[in-house]
């Protein structure tokens, strides 16, 4: 199953590579040759579409829990001062994706988005300290009965030219559903209230949808 996002470029990578697959038959005489320029154009096809991909998740619905809202690795746990909505300290686990993780953004909770709002800005390798404040970036919070509000951020990186986000402001939240996408690597970075029981551990590779990040 692919993504609704990567459907045009799909369609324009069959196209690509069936055009340039003709031409290397046909042009390129010399057959060890010829076999790397397919093994290079069967190459690229396979990466975008793996990059594409939206696999089934199989998420367990629970208000006490808060799970991975990507595929990746954690790369930051940690107590920060949230600037931009809660203007106090949360816990931040951060979660950077390679360009051969699945892309989708998934609600990491259930409840009410009271907060949606997309930045401008650079486009700092996604591992870089200022990524969260100086990247392209969207905001996105979530209401939850249990644990209170849940926020997590999309962020570009040095290759993600495009952040969608699909959260708007009071629609209902299903934990685990599809919430966004970001196209050719990057991070999204939660922000939990202070106290929340941490579940993951540094530099552990986590599943959006089902690998629980914290509890309450």
């Amino acid at each position: 199953m692919f993504h609704k996002e990567g459907f045009k470029i799909i369609a324009i990578t069959f196209v690509t590579c069936i055009s340039l697959f003709l031409l290397a038959d046909n042009y390129i005489s010399i057959d060890w040759m010829k076999w790397i320029a397919f093994a290079v154009i069967g190459f690229f096809l396979f990466i975008i579409l793996q990059f594409f991909r939206n696999p089934n998740r199989a998420t367990v619905i629970n208000d006490n829990t808060i799970v991975s809202p990507v595929d990746g690795k954690v790369v930051v746990i940690e107590e920060v001062y949230e600037p931009e909505f809660f203007k106090d300290k949360r816990l931040q686990v951060s979660v950077f994706m390679s360009p051969i993780n699945v892309h989708v953004t998934r609600y990491p909770i259930g409840g009410k988005v009271t907060y949606s709002k997309y930045h401008p800005g650079k486009y700092l390798v996604a591992w870089h300290p200022k990524a969260s404040t100086e990247n392209e970036r969207t905001t996105v919070v979530v209401e939850n009965s249990t644990v209170g509000p849940v926020l997590y951020r999309q962020i570009a990186g040095a290759l993600a030219k495009r952040i969608v986000n699909y959260a708007k402001v009071e629609d209902n939240a299903i934990q685990g559903s599809d919430s966004g996408f970001i196209k050719f690597g990057s991070r999204v970075d939660l922000y939990l209230p202070i106290g929340t029981n941490i579940s993951v551990a540094l530099n552990q590779k986590v599943k959006g949808g089902e690998c629980i990040i914290a509890k309450a």
